[in-house]
């Protein structure tokens, strides 16, 4: 039996809101003059179920073209300045890859931003597929990443076992939607969540699937 764990990334297994929120500020300042967001706003923001991003962050109805070129360039440099894993990430990832367990990523960021922030975090080794938005027509909630990571494994509803780790009810509605199981991350940008499975701390994943 395969046991396979899949993360997202920011506000589960590491702090960025420091780089989004410089990075937005950026885009704010030079196409707007707009007074910079808190961070808070910003993760309030990303987290919300529905939201129209480019109205709240720029003012604007969509996503420019030059805001999102502007965003990438400056986010490719920006997204390594600050970042940091949560407190036990680390010791969890080593003790689930020591077990044999398959660890994989589903971030609706950029794949290019979460291999460059993974890389620099030291942890991307541990991981057998890293996926963002950019590689699937629709991002979480829709399933599309977590089925490509399971198709990877092989994976088998009757005989295999996979859970979602996330801090977001995308990750958990994902999940449900690929009919795997889901954990409620707390320690990240969400600390209270209405679902079945909540874990506080990153040490608890290990007592779900081992």
């Amino acid at each position: 039996m395969k046991k396979i764990v899949i993360f997202d990334m920011d506000g589960t297994l590491l702090d960025s809101k420091k780089d989004i929120t410089i990075s937005i500020n950026y885009i704010r300042d030079s196409h707007y003059r707009l007074p910079p967001l808190s961070e808070e706003f910003v993760v309030e923001a990303i987290n919300m179920d529905v939201r129209n991003l480019p109205k709240m962050f720029y003012g604007t109805e969509l996503y420019e073209d030059k805001d999102k070129k502007l965003f990438e360039e400056h986010y490719a440099q920006q997204c390594v300045q600050n970042p940091y894993l949560y407190d036990g990430i680390h010791d969890t990832l080593q003790s689930l890859y020591s077990k044999g367990i398959k660890l994989s990523v589903a971030t609706n960021a950029p794949t290019p931003f979460a291999l460059r922030m993974l890389n620099h975090l030291d942890v991307a080794n541990l991981f057998d597929v890293i996926i963002g938005a950019d590689k699937v027509s629709a991002s979480k909630p829709d399933p599309q990443m977590i089925n490509h990571i399971l198709k990877h494994y092989d994976f088998k509803h009757d005989k295999d076992k996979a859970w979602m780790i996330g801090d977001n009810s995308k990750d958990m509605l994902s999940a449900q939607n690929a009919n795997i199981a889901s954990a409620f991350a707390t320690w990240g940008f969400s600390p209270h969540g209405d679902f079945e499975s909540l874990v506080h701390h990153p040490k608890e994943v290990l007592d779900i699937v081992l």
